[in-house]
């Protein structure tokens, strides 16, 4: 990252300053201060030898030299408003290289074909969202690959011994944490510690982390073993509910083969959502550190309100609550997203929902505008009844996005949404 002007003085400057112009030159676009929009398909090569320097280092034919960055060939293997983006993402987590994709599950799914192949096997969290679920239990059994299954309150034997109880070789770890809706805490360590055990000189065993809920202001797992952080960049890293797009960020030697994924599935985002993506990001501190401030106040409304049955939110675990410790230690904040569950079902959970008039009922996360959800019959509809019961998505349960709102007039709409339960 030294190929940028980063410092001023010796001093390394702060991602929220690096963000105005991070991995551009306005001498590049007739001065312009910010990056256009370079919509189009394919590039113009210096000269012939140039052409075949590129596609040698695209291709993986050769390593690059010092210094050297692959030319711009066509859009579906590069595009300067998709490296632009991705240099700015990089420095939030110190990742060494970043992704981005069409959308979260693109970034999701191409990183799993990247690392597993028949006959292996992946450890996943449960809950998590439920498009990633669909993956993990309909389509990769059909590949001949192998699913576990573990819980954010399994210890590191529960995983060794459901992982003993398999034939195959593990491949990949993946969790989202805090998990989608639940709020629940997995333990990126020890997930790494598990990988690590397996890991050979041909095999990476990657431990791939969806920090979609609270990256990358509040959660860094990079720094906590993982090695492969992956986004749905429609929420929060995007923030305005306009565009759809992923992400994946981690070390070089990984983000070198899910890119060469990336280029021949063609799931890379477009030239416009990245250009996007470099304008969220530029209030991304403002927004999430707002959201966060108002999810704090709204969960403390709701923790004492006589018709909220449980509140599921980071800022309220305590020093007896089992993952308050795993919360201290791997979190830098509770983040916006609050899960709750009103008293009764279903039933009194649809007469809240209908009763808001401030904040909007859809799915989707991380907008300025505050977003409701009923997780059993929209985003986790899919789960059979009993699988939802185990992983807490009841029909009370209602997930809630906190936004940028002033915090009284949230809490004055969901007070009255709540007095028509």
């Amino acid at each position: 990252m030294a190929k940028w002007d980063d410092c001023i003085d010796g001093q390394r400057l702060h991602p929220e300053s690096l963000m105005m112009g991070y991995g551009y030159r306005p001498e590049w676009s007739e001065g312009a201060a910010k990056s256009p929009i370079f919509q189009t398909s394919t590039f113009v090569f210096e000269s012939a030898e140039a052409g075949k320097a590129y596609f040698e280092l695209a291709l993986g034919k050769r390593d690059p030299e010092p210094g050297e960055k692959a030319g711009l060939i066509y859009s579906r293997l590069n595009n300067p408003d998709l490296e632009i983006a991705e240099d700015r993402l990089t420095l939030w987590e110190q990742a060494d290289d970043a992704a981005l994709f069409k959308s979260g599950m693109a970034a999701i799914s191409t990183t799993m074909w990247t690392f597993l192949r028949p006959g292996d096997v992946v450890l996943a969290g449960e809950p998590i969202y439920g498009g990633t679920d669909h993956i993990l239990s309909g389509l990769l059994p059909e590949f001949g690959i192998d699913v576990v299954r573990f819980g954010a309150s399994d210890t590191e034997d529960d995983v060794e011994a459901k992982l003993a109880e398999t034939s195959g070789n593990l491949a990949m770890v993946l969790v989202e944490t805090p998990a989608n809706p639940t709020n629940d805490l997995f333990d990126v360590a020890m997930c790494a510690r598990v990988a690590r055990r397996r890991r050979t000189e041909d095999r990476p065993v990657p431990v791939a982390v969806d920090n979609t809920f609270l990256g990358p202001l509040f959660q860094r797992p990079l720094d906590h073993g993982a090695d492969i952080v992956l986004y749905s960049a429609t929420k929060y890293l995007g923030g305005h509910s306009d565009l759809i797009a992923g992400a994946a960020l981690g070390a070089a030697p990984l983000l070198r083969e899910i890119k060469a994924m990336r280029t021949f599935l063609g799931t890379m985002t477009s030239p416009f959502t990245g250009w996007l993506l470099m304008r969220s990001l530029e209030t991304l501190d403002l927004r999430m550190r707002r959201q966060q401030d108002n999810a704090q106040r709204v969960a403390a409304f709701l923790a004492e309100h006589p018709k909220v049955a449980a509140v599921r939110y980071l800022g309220l675990l305590d020093a007896g609550d089992p993952q308050y410790e795993l919360y201290k230690r791997q979190c830098l904040g509770p983040g916006g997203m609050i899960s709750f569950e009103v008293h009764g079902g279903e039933p009194e959970a649809f007469r809240f929902l209908d009763a808001l008039r401030l904040v909007k009922l859809a799915v989707s996360l991380g907008g300025t505008e505050s977003l409701v959800e009923h997780p059993a019959t929209m985003t986790h509809a899919e789960a059979p009844a009993d699988e939802k019961a185990a992983i807490g998505v009841t029909p009370a349960l209602v997930r809630l996005s906190v936004g940028v709102e002033h915090p009284d007039d949230l809490v004055l709409d969901l007070g009255q949404a709540l007095d028509a339960v």
